[in-house]
Parts: C-alpha cells; structure tokens; sequence
C-alpha cells in the first residue's frame, strides 16, 4: 500500500534538522543522535583545539537561551478572523495578530526564502519600559521589577526598564532570536531595514552582522526625523535616529533599488534629443582601485572620436580620429563600464564633453528611465516629508484624531519600500500602527507596483486613559482600522484622478510629474484588502494530539481530538502552514457527491474534512491532479475504501491525513 504521509502540525524542529544537515556533513561527529563538540570544533579548525579560546564576538546573559528558543518548535496555529477581514476571499495581504516571535515560526515554512524586504521599527530599549514574553526559565531574583501579568498561556510578562538588572540583555535576546527566524524568511536578495536609536545602535550592528554576516552589511543610515532638533536630550538636540541595513546575501544583486524622482530632479534635465529628456550621467570610466586595467583588461580599449568631437565609435572613423583610453590625468590605466561589444551597440547613448586635450564621455540619463528605476538614495535620510510630525499628522488626518504616539512618517517607509523592492511579499513584524502597510499600498499606487504586506503585531492593550480606548481596546484594532482607511482613501484617489487618462510620453514631458499613471489594468489590480489571522493554540486538544508520541487510538479517535470551537477554516490553514503553503492563497469551496472539498490556488492543495468521504469524491479529486491532498484519517467506511483512495490519487498526488 502507498506511503500515507502523517501530518505532525507543529512547526518544525530547527535542532533536528541542523543535526540531520551536520550528521551528513560530519557523520563522525555525530554518534547516538548527540553532537561531539569538542570533534566538531577541531574538524573546522586548522590548528589543535585545547579549551575554549578568546574570539571576537558579542556575549550576554541569555543568549544561549535565546538561540535555543530561535531553534525550538511550537506547537500553535493561526485561526482566520474573516468578519475583521477586507476581501477576504481575494486578497494576498495578510494582518497577525500574536506575539511575532510565535508568528515567525509559524510562518518558517510557508514563507521560508520569500520574503522581499523586511522592515520594522523595534522598542529602542530607552529606559521605558517595553513589554515582552518571558518564554526563558529564570529565578525571580534575575528581574528587580516584576508586573504580575500573564498572557493567555500563563507566561509572565515583565517590563524591560533601565532598573533591571539585564537592562540590554533581554533586549539582545528579544532581538537576536526574531533576527535568527526572520533572515530564514528573506530571499537571497531580500532585505532588511531596522529603524534604531543611539541606546541600542551599537549592539544592534553586533547582532545583525552574526546572523546577516558583516559581509552583507549595506549602510548605517542616519535619518533626519527633527531637523529643529529635540532640546530636551543631553548635550545637542537630538535631530535623527538611525536605520541599519543588510541584505541576506550582498553578492546575489548588483545595487538596491532607487527613490522616486522629486520636482528639483526632474528640472535637471534639460537636454534633448530624438528620443527624449536627458541629462548628463555617470562617466563612462571607471573609477576607484576595483576599476584598474589589471583588475578588469578587458574593459580597456580605444574609444575613437572625430575631429568636431560630435560623433564616438570603438572603432576607427578616420585617420585624424583621436583615440581615447581610459586614463586617469596622472596616466594610470582604468578601464570602460562597458564591453566593448556592449559599447558598440549603445554607443549613441553617451555623450563627449571637454576639449581635444582632454575628451570625456558621459551616459545620457533619461528622464523616462530615471522616473522608472528612481534616483539612487543617499546615506543620509532626509526631506522635509520624513519629519515624525507628519506621521502623527497623517494619522489624525485618517482619525480625526490623535490616537496614536510617534507612528514613522508615511514618506519615510515608502522610500525605504522603493529602494527595498518592485514586488513581492514585505514584512513589518513591529506593525504598530501599520504603517508598512499603508506605505506598501500607496507607493503601489503611485508607481503600479505588485508588492504584498504581511504585519505582525501583538495586541497591546491601548491606554485606559487614552482618547484612543474609547474605540480601540488594542493596536491591533487601530492598525487594522488605518489599513481600511488608507485603502479606501488610496483607491478613491486613483478612481477620480484626472490625470490617469493622460498618455505616458506626454507626462514624461510634464515637469512636474514624479511618477508614472497607472492603467485601467493596474487600477482594477490594486490590492487594498487584507486578511486577519491570529495566533491561538493548536486545534487539536492537549490530551489526544502529541504530535511525536500518536497512538493507533489517539489516530482513530480523531474528530474527538478537535476542539469543539474549531472549523474547517481553522483546520486549513493549520494544514498549510503544516505543509508550507502560503497562507494568501485564494480558497475555493467545492461540493462533490454532497461532500465539501477545499481548493486551493494554482491547484496547490485540496483538502477534504469529512468524516465520510465516497470513492466518487476520491474519483473527481483524481481529476483535479492537485500537487497536494489531505483526508480525515478514518473517513472511509472500511479498510478496503482507504486502501482503494490512496492508491488511486497516490497515483497523481501526494497524500497526507490528520
């Protein structure tokens, strides 16, 4: 009989399978499933290891602890919350609601090397205190302040202030091990932005260089947030926090992305041609020590010009032509951007400038690809626009109110989103007040983008005192709020713009215009919905489900082993974060022979919940050849039934019970 694959519902053990991947690796490093660490360590090494050796790396109370947590399984799910949903049946937007840890590691398979870019605005650790799940095992003398709460599964929470005495350690090892999921998320060449201050910048760039490493380091962004300056801080007025930046792996791009153009960008262009708007671009010689001749030979060759100097070739026009190679004015041999095949065909892209004694050639940079691709971003963050004023004035606009303290400027995350991503799937697991989301469907918006959002955020409780919790018990409540809002305003906007008629080449020429129109195409694509999901404990109830010790009863007594609240819908999405499925997925419902079956897109899965299921169903599934099926197990009416389904869709599919 075919293999049945059991479902194990619970997210992976990252311990199992690192030791798995080195048993491989190092088999004799490896004996009665337990590590040789001692082995391990001289195997990797060229000299002899004797003890332990002082290295350079960053250490704290806990940290072990942490990256054992960041490997460790969990045995929860996420449950859809349709009613809080918009469109929920078509969107690719997803809003959490749980503690982000938990979420991550939920998502670790559906979303393992997808993720485009990342961006969160974590607690800056001040000396306010922030809340946070004590998930170690510490004695209470570890904390000199403890506040007594509990979260649902009886984990305490505590408040992380300066009058603790591992003020910075629980603050690496909240960070440390949400970085050591998250970077499994990205893809090869997504990346990351963190949003940090001066009290914590130093330890965040330790940290992030060993989990990103410091090879994948991109920039240190000083961010202008209060150009006035904050008079209140100690010895200057504080003007700017920081953003760190790495990308997961810095050699599979060339460069990021660029910011879109402003008014003042596009008046420099003032030349023209045949084709259009230029101005003058990069030179065509390289520059700094990775240009030289010797590092790149095949980049240096003679560019030709002609005697009125109006007319360039690679090669020879006449006897009179000036032949150019790229020298430096002291005579040192660099080398062309440009093959020399390359060159030939692009050769009326370019333009000479200086005298005979000393030609130049410089790239025509048009405005149409310069509105396309953006202008590159400096290391310095600034514009009037990324000032925290606008944040908290974007929000009262949204409001009519002021219901929430120091959201990021709407500006500010649009261009970080511009130099992050075109498209895909961008994350924000610190989602406050969902201003990720916000700036994801306006940029789209603005510039036809396709990117996704997924927030994740635990509902914090509002202050009682506050004008917001007269509304909204929660953040979460305001984040998903803002995101109804904001989408409703974006769509609006777009709908009754006068201009999204205008032809393309004709706004090219528009000195005011900054992005290109959206289509009729790109409007009706906008995606402004999202769907709610929120962490809850497994669906299965404690007692019967043990995910790595089931019985044959514990198997067939399965439909006593769900918890009596629970729906198919609850169980669907637990089965795709099972089997690493995204959970943005549109899902269609089916009846066959009286029987509910669930589809998933791109024929990705179908599931079926029954308790009795007809070989007619298991006929029609066949047809369907999805990549994935999942059954009740002990929905057939006998063994012959079961034996006779799954060798039939084993034929066409994989297939897995609960």
């Amino acid at each position: 009989m075919p293999t049945i694959k059991k479902l194990k519902m619970q997210t992976p053990n990252k311990v199992d399978e690192n030791r798995e991947k080195l048993r491989e690796l190092f088999p004799h490093a490896v004996s009665e499933n337990k590590i040789d660490f001692d082995l391990l360590r001289q195997i990797l090494s060229e000299q002899i290891v004797e003890g332990n050796e002082e290295r350079y790396r960053l250490d704290w109370p806990g940290k072990k602890a942490s990256l054992l947590k960041a490997n460790s399984s969990i045995n929860k799910t996420l449950r859809p919350c349709r009613e809080e949903s918009v469109d929920f049946d078509n969107t690719q937007n997803l809003y959490i609601e749980g503690d982000n840890f938990e979420v991550l590691k939920l998502l670790s398979e559906s979303y393992l090397g997808k993720i485009k870019m990342i961006y969160i605005d974590p607690p800056y650790n001040t000396g306010k205190d922030f809340v946070y799940r004590d998930n170690f095992t510490k004695s209470k003398s570890d904390y000199e302040e403890e506040i007594g709460l509990r979260d649902e599964d009886e984990n305490k929470l505590f408040k992380n202030t300066d009058s603790n005495g591992r003020f910075h350690s629980d603050w690496l090892s909240m960070m440390y091990e949400r970085l050591l999921v998250a970077r499994d998320l990205l893809k090869e060449d997504g990346v990351i932005f963190i949003s940090i201050d001066d009290n914590e910048v130093h330890n965040l760039r330790k940290i992030c260089d060993e989990v990103f490493g410091e090879g994948n380091f991109v920039g240190l962004l000083p961010t202008i947030m209060n150009l006035k300056g904050n008079n209140d801080e100690f010895g200057f007025a504080g003007t700017h926090e920081f953003t760190v930046v790495y990308i997961k792996d810095k050699s599979s791009i060339d460069d990021l992305f660029g910011i879109p153009l402003e008014d003042d960008d596009i008046q420099e262009y003032k030349l023209k041609d045949e084709i259009g708007l230029y101005k003058k671009g990069a030179t065509l010689m390289r520059t700094g020590e990775a240009g030289g001749r010797k590092e790149r030979p095949k980049g240096y060759y003679p560019v030709y010009v002609d005697k009125s100097l109006s007319k360039m070739s690679v090669a020879r026009m006449n006897d009179n032509d000036y032949e150019i190679y790229p020298k430096t004015q002291n005579g040192k041999e660099m080398s062309w951007r440009r093959s020399k095949e390359n060159l030939a065909e692009t050769i009326n892209e370019f333009i000479i400038t200086g005298s005979a004694e000393n030609i130049s050639f410089y790239k025509k940079q048009r405005l149409e690809e310069a509105i396309r691709t953006g202008k590159k971003a400096k290391s310095l963050f600034y514009k009037p626009k990324y000032s925290s004023g606008n944040g908290t004035l974007i929000i009262k606009n949204l409001f009519n109110d002021r219901i929430f303290d120091n959201p990021k400027p709407l500006d500010l995350i649009k261009d970080f989103i511009s130099v992050g991503s075109k498209d895909g799937i961008i994350l924000d697991f610190f989602s406050g007040s969902a201003t990720t989301a916000h700036a994801v469907m306006q940029r789209n918006a603005e510039d036809g983008g396709n990117r996704k959002f997924i927030m994740i955020q635990l509902p914090e409780a509002t202050d009682e005192k506050s004008e917001a919790y007269k509304e909204y018990k929660n953040i979460c409540e305001i984040g998903k709020e803002r995101i109804r809002r904001a989408g409703q305003k974006i769509l609006n906007q777009v709908q009754n713009d006068e201009n999204k008629t205008q032809n393309y080449e004709n706004k090219i020429q528009n000195d005011s215009a900054r992005h290109s129109v959206l289509d009729t195409e790109s409007q009706k694509n906008l995606d402004i919905g999202f769907r709610v999901l929120k962490i809850d404990s497994t669906n299965f109830k404690d007692v019967y489900y043990h995910p790595n010790n089931l019985t044959q009863k514990d198997i067939f007594d399965f439909q006593t082993n769900i918890k009596e609240e629970r729906t198919d819908l609850d169980l669907l999405f637990q089965i795709m974060l099972d089997l690493g499925i995204e959970l943005s997925l549109k899902i269609t419902p089916q009846t066959v022979d009286g029987t509910k079956i669930y589809m998933l897109e791109n024929n990705e899965l179908i599931a079926c919940l029954e308790d009795n299921i007809s070989l007619l169903v298991i006929a029609e599934i066949k047809k369907l050849k999805p990549y994935q099926v999942v059954l009740k197990d002990g929905c057939f009416k006998d063994d012959n039934d079961k034996i006779n389904a799954v060798q039939e869709l084993s034929s066409v599919t994989t297939v897995s019970v609960l």
